[in-house]
């Protein structure tokens, strides 16, 4: 038993960078982590670490010894798990990626009934726009949007938000309204790049039927959507925002959406707006079951209804 700690806590040491980073992934203090190393070292002969004040680096027996044991560790976890949901317990950890925007605005408010519900599921939320790896960074699910996803993953399709193009009141009145995608070449964007491989997400419409991307002028590039919607709102141009982010500021009367479908609206939309579908990816494999599945059905139940398709 003292070796399958130590094996633990290095393992989880590597994975995490330090001793007590892995520590806090086990729940047990770097103190203690750090004895199960050493004793696993002497139990072995040999250094499997060589420690510095701020980090810790792999021996060559310490390479050696991760390649081997590191599957033992995950699969003793999925082991564990995998018993505990068949007595209609789930637990264990997930591991859930998202895409930044979509994690702080739609999971972060619906994860703490999931946690209530479930006490012994232990859930790490990872915010990025970059594509994780499943396997090399032990992701159960990530959310992704259709230009993130990628072949040897499982993507169920649990959303379609509306996006909204939006600008300030003081932006409008100094600018004026478009009223035609084709005017945005004329106005100041505010554009998202994709972090992972740094194009521009271009604005898509749809006119009876077909899809065209707006010509566009971008004045100012970011990665990060947040930041986007701050700088609409101080009235730096026009943005691209998904409704999770853009309605609450729509109702605040900081920004005024653009293009809308209504006929009978003050700034009626000569093309439709393409909604921007979101994907739960995971590995296909049998324990991606248990947990994995009660969150996406969970997720699936809990999004908006207008966003279910």
């Amino acid at each position: 038993m003292d070796t399958l700690k130590g094996v633990e806590s290095f393992v989880k040491a590597v994975d995490e960078g330090s001793i007590a980073a892995g520590a806090r992934r086990m729940g047990i203090s770097a103190a203690a982590a750090s004895q199960n190393i050493a004793r696993l070292e002497q139990n072995l002969g040999t250094r499997l670490l060589a420690r510095t004040t701020r980090s810790i680096a792999l021996t060559e027996s310490g390479q050696i010894y991760y390649q081997r044991v590191k599957q033992v560790v995950n699969d003793l976890e999925e082991a564990q798990a995998a018993v505990g949901e068949l007595h209609g317990q789930p637990q264990g950890k997930l591991r859930i990626a998202s895409s930044g925007a979509f994690g702080r605005h739609v999971l972060s408010p619906l994860i703490p009934v999931f946690a209530q519900r479930y006490p012994r599921v232990s859930i790490e939320l990872i915010l990025t726009d970059h594509n994780v790896d499943h396997v090399r960074e032990e992701v159960d699910i990530s959310i992704r949007f259709p230009q993130q996803l990628e072949p040897g993953l499982v993507a169920r399709k649990i959303a379609q938000v509306p996006l909204r193009f939006c600008a300030s009141p003081a932006y409008l009145d100094q600018y004026g309204v478009p009223h035609d995608p084709a005017q945005l070449r004329e106005h100041q964007c505010l554009v998202f790049r994709l972090p992972y491989d740094g194009r521009l997400l271009g604005w898509v419409f749809v006119r009876e039927g077909v899809r065209f991307e707006a010509e566009l002028n971008p004045v100012i590039i970011s990665n990060d959507i947040d930041s986007l919607a701050k700088l609409a709102v101080e009235g730096a141009g026009i943005a691209r925002i998904g409704a999770f982010l853009a309605d609450a500021l729509i109702e605040q009367g900081k920004l005024l959406p653009l293009f809308l479908s209504n006929p009978d609206a003050e700034h009626s939309a000569s093309a439709d707006i393409e909604p921007l579908d979101f994907y739960a990816c995971y590995r296909d494999r049998p324990s991606a079951g248990g947990k994995v599945r009660l969150f996406l059905d969970y997720l699936m139940e809990n999004v908006p209804a207008a966003w279910r398709t």
